[in-house]
């Protein structure tokens, strides 16, 4: 089953339902890596040194990095803020299920439903 890490913006209470669907998420506080500023390409490269799939809701900043192509990582997953937090957790896993073998360079949005 795939593993993230949440990025520092990213919500506990969606953390806390992703667990719940048995999934591995290392919070930034438990990384020991919260309220530090590191820059988003060390976030990343973080993520990658432990194998995990970055999800994060800092869409703009990390859509850039995986466009520019040059920095390789074990995934991304893009989130919209979205209060819902169960059905945020459970569209996560429906969109990195397909993948599960391998989110190399892989980006993938999560949105929220239109209201």
């Amino acid at each position: 089953m795939t593993r993230f890490p949440g990025n520092e913006n990213f919500p506990r209470q969606v953390v806390w339902r992703l667990r719940e669907l048995g999934y591995d998420v290392l919070t930034s506080l438990e990384a020991g890596q919260a309220n530090k500023r590191i820059p988003d390409e060390e976030v990343l490269a973080f993520a990658t040194s432990q194998r995990r799939v970055l999800l994060t809701q800092n869409r703009r900043d990390f859509l850039r990095i995986h466009n520019a192509g040059n920095v390789p990582h074990t995934g991304i997953v893009l989130c919209t803020a979205d209060a819902e937090f169960l059905e945020q957790a459970k569209r996560i896993s429906e969109a990195v299920s397909p993948h599960e073998d391998n989110m190399d360079n892989v980006m993938i949005r999560v949105n929220r439903p239109a209201q």
